[in-house]
């Protein structure tokens, strides 16, 4: 069933899928759909980041830019939803700030139940983000295997005995899709065709993104 699951006060199973989205591809699609499909989330919600305390310094499109391709990316799906809980606040986007931030907005855990969405190279850094047991407290963990990265918990859960409990592995498509790639591809005037949805790569091509970006630029994703 792919109608919309009702208004807020319905949802009772949230995922919750960030990033930079710089841009957003098929894979972060592909990711998102696999999971709520998995887990039986009533919808998933893009977050796209304003400041990421890891990746300060490599995001090359702006704010408004990000957010307009994923609002253009997912336009259609009535189980996807956009929030910008993190761009319309300063400072950094720490996970545990936005998971409060969401509570807020959707409920307590007696009401709503949340699901972090995490690639397994993600989870490996976990352990660096501010507060794992704060974020682990107000969500549970969908860990999703990545191209190459396989999801190993044992050195997290050495550190971090609670994890465990917490994490739903979920199995998804490899697809090996990277920002990274994109941005380099455009800025070498190559196509992006088939790697983002077309209302993307439109945008990209219409507002001029990426196409400063240094050839040689070795930002992530």
């Amino acid at each position: 069933m792919d109608d919309f699951p009702g208004p807020a006060s319905n949802i009772r199973r949230l995922g919750i899928m960030g990033g930079s989205f710089d841009p957003v591809h098929y894979a972060h699609l592909i990711v998102a759909e696999t999971v709520r499909e998995a887990l039986g989330l009533d919808l998933v919600l893009f977050v796209p980041a304003g400041v990421q305390p890891l990746k300060r310094g490599q995001a090359v499109a702006s704010v408004e830019d990000r957010v307009a391709m994923v609002q253009s990316a997912i336009e259609g799906n009535p189980r996807f939803a956009l929030s910008r809980v993190d761009v319309d606040r300063p400072g950094p986007s720490y996970t545990v700030d936005t998971l409060r931030l969401l509570r807020e907005e959707w409920g307590g855990p007696e009401r709503v139940g949340m699901w972090l969405i995490l690639g397994s190279d993600a989870l490996m850094q976990f352990l660096k983000w501010r507060d794992p047991e704060g974020i682990i407290a107000q969500a549970r963990l969908a860990v999703v295997q990545r191209p190459g990265v396989p999801v190993d918990t044992s050195r997290v859960n050495a550190e971090l005995l609670q994890l465990s409990a917490a994490l739903d592995p979920v199995e998804a498509p490899l697809i090996d899709i990277s920002a990274t790639d994109i941005r380099r591809r455009v800025a070498q005037g190559l196509s992006i065709r088939y790697r983002v949805p077309e209302p993307v790569r439109l945008y990209i091509e219409a507002h001029g993104c990426y196409k400063s970006q240094n050839k040689s630029n070795k930002t992530t994703s």
